[in-house]
């Protein structure tokens, strides 16, 4: 799988080393805004969000990042590599299940 798709891989590799250049941008992300702003942004809350919206404030590495190394540049471009990394080996796993179920 990672011999065929060597550009794909290499390609997907450049895109996680240069996700922190949204650390340079202004404002927030298209459709990563909070409970707090969805109401000056889309006009309400949907209920659905309302009620998991405690549940993504738990999360393992949240706003992209390694809790307690966000204090310099650097290290919220490190959490956002990692974070990036552990996406990617996430979906890459559940696919090579998935694939591994429908074969059999």
């Amino acid at each position: 799988m990672f011999k065929a798709y060597k550009k794909l891989w290499l390609g997907l590799g450049l895109f996680m080393i240069l996700s922190p250049l949204g650390l340079l941008a202004t404002g927030t992300a298209f459709g990563e805004w909070g409970t707090d702003q969805l109401p000056e942004e889309v006009g309400f809350v949907p209920t659905g969000l309302a009620k998991l919206a405690d549940l993504w404030q738990h999360a393992p590495m949240p706003d992209y990042g390694i809790p307690g190394l966000d204090a310099s540049f650097m290290q919220s471009a490190v959490g956002y590599i990692l974070s990036a990394v552990v996406g990617v080996a996430l979906i890459v796993a559940i696919m090579a299940l998935f694939t591994k179920m429908v074969k059999e």
